[in-house]
């Protein structure tokens, strides 16, 4: 790799930014693309896909084989809540390589013997939150039930470019919160990227059964072209 394109792919990593190097396996010529330029690109359609599934690997355009080294970073998981269901939701995402933090400024229940191996942050959302830099790698999930901490929590969320934002409550609930982040400023648009009631249907009761639908709805957003339709709605 050239030394310019090493550079510029440490800068890109080093930001939280997705990259793809592309080589030609004969000709041994490569080119970087950032994320922000695939839909432009001839072969964006597998590139979108490979970035996507965030895996590396070989394909054919016009007569030539190409590979894609894929550069994305590790997704996060920030949940708002130190609850049951995220008692079952850390560890879960954990084992699916996520980095994890829950905050919380109930110190009762932000507890590390509640939470091992787990970041926690027992302030305020405004306090917790700006050092977290959340990005477009970054499923946001509020679970508290307590408007005084989901409300401002997700309306930080709502300003960034989480590719996955859900909120726990009913459809009623969640109506009369919608309600209440307009009156703080939030618009129509921002509102419609919050998954509520959060979760894929899958008659879920238990925490941790709950927690596999927030789990399975996070992935698909993550996997899934932006467009695809997601399953019907869990009413958690």
């Amino acid at each position: 790799m050239k030394q310019n394109t090493l550079a510029e792919l440490n800068a890109e990593r080093a930001a939280r930014r997705a990259v793809i190097v592309v080589t030609d396996v004969v000709t041994g010529d490569q080119r970087l693309i950032k994320a922000a330029s695939i839909a432009n690109d001839p072969l964006h359609e597998e590139l979108d896909r490979h970035l996507r599934m965030g895996k590396s690997g070989m394909i054919e355009s016009d007569g030539k084989k190409l590979f894609l080294n894929v550069y994305a970073p590790t997704a996060r998981l920030v949940i708002i809540g130190a609850v049951h269901i995220s008692q079952a939701l850390a560890p879960l995402a954990q084992s699916l390589d996520y980095d994890v933090y829950v905050i919380d400024p109930r110190t009762a229940f932000a507890s590390p013997e509640r939470f091992p191996d787990v970041p926690l942050f027992a302030d305020w959302p405004d306090v917790a939150l700006p050092p977290l830099n959340i990005d477009r790698y970054t499923a946001f999930v509020a679970l508290t039930h307590d408007p005084k901490i989901d409300d401002p929590a997700l309306l930080h969320a709502l300003e960034r470019d989480c590719f996955y934002i859900g909120a726990l409550g009913s459809r009623k609930t969640h109506a009369k919160r919608v309600d209440r982040l307009k009156a703080q400023g939030a618009s129509d648009d921002s509102l419609a990227r919050i998954h509520a009631p959060i979760g894929l249907n899958i008659g879920a009761v238990s925490p941790s059964e709950i927690a596999v639908a927030i789990m399975a709805e996070i992935t698909a957003r993550l996997r899934l072209p932006a467009d695809a339709p997601l399953k019907t709605k869990s009413a958690a």
